[in-house]
This record gives structure tokens, C-alpha cells and sequence, in this order.
């Protein structure tokens, strides 16, 4: 399929016909795309926006069979390696209770794939029968504690806005599998690269192979760095990149009395609409809005409460790929759980929907203990400009004040940030829709016949070096 630019999911919001939604909801997937079939080949005046909904709907049916690819044995054996005395009475009480996320496919129980995560976090009794309890996640919040406290601490003394800068190295990799597109064609490779932005104002490659790529520009809305290479029979096919770049923490101590109005210009025009499929003003996303915000006017108490609300009701949890979920914001809303871009996405709609500014913000939270994919969001307020709000972790950090406030208007300095909007085209632009339609932290690939999905291709960030930099930039 091909991807006709960013808007280009839009068609989503044309949602599927009874009888196929139906047959899908049942588990009938091979019998949704036989009628899917039917319908398009009988429809000759069909909508173009349905049409391409209809058309879609097999890729994402492929997608979402892969999300839920674990048989009952299988998802018993991956928890039984974790708790040792499981019982097959345990395992069948949390899927019953929920805990363990499941669908039927084709008459046969079908686990989500990043079930055991979503467990350990949900289930007390589980996660404290684990054998050997996560220990890097402690390292990394002590970590990150030193580091806000230290922030914090010397905020009457601060003389800048942007604290504490770093400078990082880091190597990725994409390596894509034999036999993943035929021997002689040519194989085309976007990875997610760091943007020049106020946080880390400086970027540089060291490396990378093959040395003939194509760097994005320094301000693109989701920077790539760009490789083409031709597929050798029976080899991985891999390719890296090798920077440095400087990044900061970013305080600013807000003070509501002294938030102005907005101005209508085209930066409040922009960030206060909709973004079809994802940032929706649906009913229901307007009446919560307004029931979270209430009779507040001022915009930053408007979006504290929007935070508040969100880190308070809305629970982590790993998701589907976001190009099978066909709404992310009302997603988040209906289910009240979701990992840290559906609670972004969320933050943002809600924002949007009562008049403040908001945008998105995503590369990975890099710190040098286990990095990770990571989605947050930036809202405005005047005269402060652009600040801060990181719901997922505000909401992990939602026990201690101190630390909850602190990411309503700040960020910490374990940040990349690759990309300030979603779904924005690439340099060059890929002709096949993508793996990921919404954000870009793993990278893309595709070749002349289509998209090249996830399960064809690894990726691997590594941070090489994470040294403190004794000036600061303002």
C-alpha cells in the first residue's frame, strides 16, 4: 500500500462496516477479509475514505495477529521462567481476572505478545513471586532521583532555563534478516536521528555505515537518517550510525499569576486542532475535557488539572502497535491505561480541546543504565513558551510530589528527541505505509514491493558514552 503523506491514516475515522467489525470482534479473521474482498469488489462507487479504510484492513488484521502471537503453552512457559512454582490454576485466574491480556483468533486463545510485563506491573502477587525481581529499574529510578533532587535543589541559584547538559554517544544498528526481500533489489532504511532543539542544541555524526547516506534536515518535524544498500543472498543486511549530541534538563519555575492570554496567531491555530486519526475532538474526548477542566480559565492551571487528571486515572501499560489501534487518544479514554505516547496522545487531545497549545515529543529516554523508546508532550503557555509534561512518568512518580510536579514543566536530561510531531513525512519520503504510523524510534524499512514489517528486522541503541558537561547553555 501506499502512503499518500502524513494525513494519510486519516481514513481511519471512516470505521469498518458492521458485519466486518462483527466477524473481527469474533476472532473470524480469514472470514472479515473474505466480506472486506466482497465489499470492495461489489462497491464500484464506493467513498474514497471507506475504500481505503476497507483496504487497510488486511494489513492491520496481519498486524495484529503478529501482536498476539503467543499460544496459552507458550505465554505459561515464558511466566513459568520468571515464577517458578506458577500453577496452571494461577495462570488461568489472571487471564479470567484480566491480568493477562488475551483475544480469540480463529477459535483458538491467542496471548499478547508483551503480556508478562503488563502482568508484573498489574498483579502485586505476581510480580512478588518473581524469582529474580528487576533490579535495573531501581538503579534507573535512584538515577533519575539524584539527578531531578539536584535540579530542584539549586532552583533559587538557577540563572538558566537549561541545566545540567550532557553529552552522549551513541551507536544504533538495524540489522534485517536473510531472505527478508529477494537477492539484488535494493533495500531502503530510515532510522530516527536526534533534532536540533533547545534541549540539545548540538549534533554530530562520527560515523556510519554505508557512509553514503542522507542526513535530514536539522529541524525536520521527525528526523531520519536515510541508507540505501542491495540485498546479498543468504546475509543480514545491516546498517549503523554512530553521534554524538548535547542535551540538557529543562526548569522553569511557572508562576500561574503571570500567564497571559493567548494570542490568536498561527502557532495557537495549529496546535489547538485536530490531527486526524489520533488527536480527535470526539464527543466523549470533549465532555471529559470539560468535566477535568471545569470552570478553570487560566491555561496552566487548565493543563495541571488535565495532568493531574491523567497520572492519577490512567495506568501504564504496553499496547498493540499503534497502527492497529484506530484512535489512540479515545484508546486511552475508554481503556484508561496505555503506555507512554497513548498517554501522551491523550494529554495532548485534551489540551487541544480546551484551548491550550500542545504538541508532541518522542525519541527515547536515554540513560545509561537500559535506554528505551520513549513519547512525551510539550504545551505552551505565555510568556514562558514552550514547557514540559512527561504524563507516564509523572504518573510512575505520582507517590512523591516533589517528583510528580517536577514533569508538569520540566524535563529531566535523559532525553533524544527525534521527533516533535506525528506522522510527518520522511527525507526522503517512503512510498509504503509504515510499520509504525504515528511515531518513529525503531526506524523504517522498505523495498520497491511494500513496507517491511518489524518481525523482518532488529534494532539495537546503545549509549557508548554519557559524560557531564560543566558549563550550561541558556
Amino acid at each position: 500500500m501506499k502512503d499518500t503523506g502524513s494525513s494519510s491514516f486519516e481514513f481511519l475515522i471512516a470505521g469498518l462496516p458492521k458485519r466486518v467489525r462483527h466477524l473481527e470482534e469474533k476472532g473470524l479473521f480469514r472470514d472479515a477479509i473474505h466480506l472486506i474482498n466482497q465489499i470492495l469488489a461489489e462497491s464500484k462507487g464506493l467513498p474514497s475514505m471507506p475504500r481505503s479504510r476497507l483496504e487497510w484492513e488486511s494489513e492491520r488484521i496481519k498486524r495484529i495477529r503478529k501482536d498476539y502471537a503467543l499460544s496459552r503453552k507458550e505465554a505459561f512457559k515464558s511466566l513459568k521462567s520468571q515464577i517458578p512454582d506458577l500453577k496452571q490454576e494461577d495462570f488461568e485466574g489472571w487471564m479470567r481476572e484480566g491480568f493477562i491480556e488475551y483475544r480469540e483468533i480463529e477459535g483458538e486463545t491467542r496471548i499478547f505478545n508483551n503480556f508478562l510485563p503488563n502482568l508484573l506491573r498489574d498483579n502485586a502477587e505476581a510480580k512478588k513471586r518473581v524469582k529474580q525481581p528487576d533490579k535495573k529499574s531501581e538503579q534507573i529510578t535512584n538515577l533519575v532521583h539524584r539527578h531531578v533532587d539536584g535540579i530542584i535543589e539549586k532552583s533559587g541559584t538557577l540563572g538558566s532555563r537549561y541545566v545540567q547538559p550532557v553529552k552522549n554517544r551513541v551507536l544504533m544498528k538495524l540489522k534485517i534478516k536473510p531472505d527478508a526481500v529477494p537477492e539484488g533489489e535494493v533495500v531502503k532504511v530510515w532510522m530516527p536521528f536526534p533534532r536540533k532543539d533547545p534541549l540539545q542544541p548540538k549534533i554530530k555524526v562520527t560515523s556510519a555505515t554505508p557512509n553514503n547516506y542522507v542526513l535530514a534536515p536539522e529541524d525536520s518535524a521527525q528526523r531520519t537518517i536515510y541508507f540505501e544498500r542491495e540485498v546479498v543472498e543468504g546475509e543480514y543486511l545491516e546498517f549503523q550510525v554512530e553521534y554524538d549530541y548535547t542535551v540538557c534538563a529543562s526548569h522553569k519555575k511557572v508562576n500561574p499569576k503571570k500567564v497571559k492570554p493567548y494570542s490568536r496567531n498561527e502557532l495557537h491555530e495549529k496546535y489547538t486542532s485536530e490531527q486526524l486519526p489520533h488527536i480527535a475532538f470526539t464527543p466523549y474526548l470533549r465532555k471529559l475535557a470539560e468535566e477535568i477542566v471545569t470552570e478553570e480559565s487560566n491555561p496552566c492551571l487548565k493543563t495541571w488539572r488535565i495532568y493531574k487528571w491523567i497520572t492519577g486515572n490512567v495506568k501504564y501499560a504496553l499496547v498493540p502497535e499503534y497502527s492497529t489501534i484506530e484512535c489512540i487518544s479515545d484508546y486511552a479514554a475508554r481503556n484508561l491505561r496505555g503506555d507512554c505516547g497513548v498517554q501522551a496522545l491523550l494529554f495532548i487531545t485534551l489540551c487541544r480541546i480546551s484551548g491550550i497549545p500542545a504538541r508532541w515529543q518522542s525519541g527515547w529516554y536515554l540513560n545509561p543504565i537500559r535506554p528505551s523508546p520513549h513519547d512525551w508532550a510539550q504545551f505552551y503557555v505565555e510568556p514562558y513558551g514552550w514547557l514540559h509534561a512527561d504524563p507516564s512518568i509523572g504518573g510512575h512518580e505520582k507517590a512523591i510530589e516533589k517528583y510528580h510536579r517536577f514533569y508538569f514543566g520540566n524535563i529531566d536530561h535523559f532525553r533524544l528527541i527525534a521527533n516533535i510531531d506525528i506522522s510527518s513525512k520522511f527525507t526522503p519520503p517512503k512510498t509504503h505505509h509504515r510499520s509504525d504510523n504515528v511515531d518513529n524510534q525503531r526506524g523504517e524499512v522498505e523495498w520497491k514491493r511494500g513496507n517491511i514489517y518489524y518481525d523482518k528486522w532488529n534494532y539495537e541503541l546503545t549509549v557508548l558514552a554519557h559524560e557531564s558537561i560543566t558549563s550550561t547553555s541558556s
